[in-house]
């Protein structure tokens, strides 16, 4: 139980962590799992003479967390033992999953277990295009209000049957420059789903705007955002949507995995890829 964590003990682990080090499991937290490369990214892409010194510096943390009960590595890696130490793949551990949520007064505590590789591969799927939108915002490419990942980006909502129903994007994202914001949905798709299995997803998010939820929350419904592996998924996709009679394709874009981050990019003018999404003066 929560309650066996007492300040004391919390401040204990605390002594034990730097900022950074806090920073990380966070991030972790957020995203489930995290490659080491991706932690790197992260959490030591400034302030190393080389690439080489980032990674030493990234194996180094990593070592100390998981010797100190906060992470835990996954058994499956990365492109197997020729990645050496950037292979890795690492999780909260129970000790650390619980310090987070003790400092904020959670007392829900997660099962852990050894996931799975379709779940691995697509969740650092998932979390290395939000480390890409990250690292965009750091470069100033545009400023990046809100990256919400499962199950904080969930929505739950009524069907017109009156059953609940749940929208389970990969990631809600907001990004803003001077002049306008743009909000999104994101899927990423790594082509493994047939696509009838996609387009009943599209219609799940179809029921969703025809409720206003979003709308009377945010003032606009975001843009739908499908990331798929290359152009020729794309083109199937979007052939698929337009096809669909009980879809709006306007509601929807479908980009690549290689141009995910500019899709998501705050832009002034309109495409014919242009979806209902916020577009607003931003202060």
């Amino acid at each position: 139980m929560i309650s066996s964590w007492t300040p004391y003990k919390i401040e204990m682990y605390l002594q034990l962590l730097t900022v950074r080090d806090l920073a990380l499991l966070q991030d972790i937290e957020q995203f489930r799992l995290l490659s080491t490369r991706q932690i790197q990214r992260l959490h030591f892409g400034v302030g190393h003479a080389t690439i080489s010194a980032a990674t030493r510096g990234t194996v180094r943390v990593l070592g100390r967390l998981e010797e100190r009960g906060f992470l835990v590595r996954l058994k499956r890696r990365i492109g197997g033992i020729k990645h050496g130490s950037s292979g890795n793949v690492w999780q909260l551990s129970a000790t650390g999953e619980r310090l987070l949520r003790a400092l904020r007064g959670d007392g829900a505590r997660r099962r852990f277990v050894e996931p799975g590789a379709p779940f691995t591969d697509h969740t650092l799927e998932v979390a290395d295009l939000a480390v890409r939108l990250r690292e965009a915002a750091r470069d100033r490419r545009f400023d990046l209000l809100e990256l919400d990942a499962e199950p904080e980006c969930w929505r739950g909502f009524t069907a017109s049957h009156g059953g609940p129903l749940w929208l389970k994007p990969d990631l809600y994202v907001v990004t803003a420059n001077a002049v306008v914001e743009e909000h999104a949905f994101v899927e990423v798709d790594r082509g493994t789903e047939h696509m009838p299995a996609i387009l009943r997803k599209c219609a799940v998010y179809l029921r969703y705007f025809q409720t206003g939820n979003e709308q009377h929350r945010q003032g606009v419904f975001p843009a739908i955002v499908w990331v798929v592996p290359s152009e020729q998924r794309a083109a199937k996709l979007r052939t698929s949507i337009r096809g669909d009679p009980a879809l709006t394709a306007t509601l929807f874009r479908v980009t690549s995995t290689q141009n995910a981050v500019a899709m998501l990019t705050p832009r002034d003018g309109s495409s014919d890829e242009q979806p209902v999404t916020e577009r607003t003066n931003h202060p």
